[in-house]
């Protein structure tokens, strides 16, 4: 009996090791599958498959100012792969929210911490109301390293710059220019006397126009094994390598002169001693332009103007002062190109839009961001019309023109 029972016991540690035995062989088996399944794992063709935007924000970081690090700027390039479109959006440090970490109202870049980019990455997709898939950042020294294996930046700079009493001096002729790394950083970094945070930003949304549509142009030659060992090392970016080198991919096929840039819209207010940029209507203004360009990037393509910036005349038709001013930068945070503000010679009680292009889901996408259904179209058949009438024709001046009238609340048209 004793025999039997000491039998038993090996017996059953015999089946005990067998069954931590088998068990080890599952975990190592499931782990070498899971890695291997890992390693093969492509969320950029998850996306491509999916159909859906990607989202990237990158940062540029400034100098360090009593050892504290912050955004120097901050945009967002929305990419549709299915369409080849993109949209981007300036994000500025002095936008003002009530941030959920403090739970105060502050700049939205006074939560930038280098070593926790995650926590500002997170209030701007809270603020903009979509997720950001990926982020990628450069410092001064990077960027200048990484302009250089680009072989410089090409932007158009209106007017001169001469800046002699700065360290080093501020030097920049007016033009198309070519600018190397160091050049690229005075320009992000410059500030003339009396210049405003518009123009500012201004001035950087076109150097980051710029360095995306180089990033482009030299994907193929980035990709080299040379040149990519340092590429990668240049940049600090919550993807593989192998992500990055497929995400430029993609980038590289972007139509970059459709791409539109835009900016939060808001009032400059000062609070608790520091100027801030309020977005308008509480934040609610950014997520619906969000949620248009959303649809605007994944529209198909259809007829000849429906990829295009469209222009914009608006025209004051109340005795209510600024209210031109004051839509145009309503339009202009939803993408579109305001080339002039006025003020009629009649008053008007009903705002009417007057479509000028003939492209009738253009009117009518406008008419719907500020429900206005008044839409009258006066187009120009050049041909039938002759040489003649195109010279009189110097007036039409954009695709549309919004006159005002008294049912216009600042917002939206009364009853639309």
């Amino acid at each position: 009996m004793k025999r039997r029972r000491i039998k038993l016991r090996r017996a059953s540690r015999r089946d005990a090791s067998a069954f931590f035995l088998s068990l080890i062989v599952l975990l190592t088996a499931g782990g070498i599958v899971a890695g291997a399944l890992l390693v093969n794992y492509d969320p950029i063709q998850e996306a491509l498959e999916s159909d859906q935007v990607i989202n990237t924000l990158f940062i540029f970081e400034g100098e360090p100012q009593d050892g504290v690090i912050k955004p120097l700027c901050a945009f967002l390039l929305m990419y549709y792969p299915a369409t080849k479109r993109a949209a981007v959006f300036n994000i500025p440090g002095q936008v003002g929210l009530i941030l959920r970490g403090i739970n105060r109202v502050d700049r939205i870049d006074s939560i930038y911490d280098p070593e926790n980019i995650d926590v500002y990455k997170n209030e701007i997709a809270s603020f903009i109301g979509d997720e950001i898939d990926y982020l990628i950042v450069y410092d001064l020294n990077t960027l200048e390293k990484m302009v250089d294996l680009l072989e410089g930046v090409e932007l158009f700079i209106p007017t001169p710059v001469e800046m002699y009493d700065s360290t080093p001096p501020v030097l920049f002729a007016s033009g198309l220019c070519r600018l190397d790394g160091k050049k690229s950083c005075s320009y992000l970094t410059y500030k003339l006397p009396h210049e405003d945070d518009d123009a500012t930003n201004l001035r950087r949304q076109r150097f980051f126009y710029a360095f995306i549509k180089r990033l482009g142009e030299q994907n193929r030659a980035l990709k080299q094994k040379s040149v990519a060992k340092v590429y990668h090392r240049l940049m600090k970016a919550t993807m593989s390598e192998r992500e990055r080198e497929r995400l430029f991919d993609e980038y590289s096929n972007i139509n970059m002169d459709r791409v539109s840039i835009q900016s939060v819209a808001g009032t400059i207010r000062e609070v608790s001693g520091q100027t801030l940029l309020l977005p308008s209507y509480n934040g609610n203004l950014i997520k619906e332009v969000i949620r248009r360009t959303l649809v605007s990037l994944t529209s198909p393509i259809e007829g000849q103007f429906s990829d295009r910036v469209y222009t914009i005349e608006v025209l004051n038709g109340t005795t209510t002062n600024g209210l031109a001013g004051r839509t145009a930068e309503l339009l202009r945070g939803f993408g579109y190109d305001v080339v002039s503000i006025g003020n009629t010679d009649i008053a008007y009680d009903n705002t009417l839009i007057i479509d000028l292009l003939g492209y009738q889901v253009a009117a009518q996408n406008l008419g719907s961001i500020i429900r206005c259904s008044a839409i009258q179209v006066r187009t120009v058949d050049f041909e039938a019309d002759g040489a003649e009438d195109i010279d009189n024709m110097t007036q039409y001046k954009s695709d549309f023109i919004l006159i005002i009238g008294r049912d216009f609340n600042g917002r939206y048209v009364a009853g639309g």
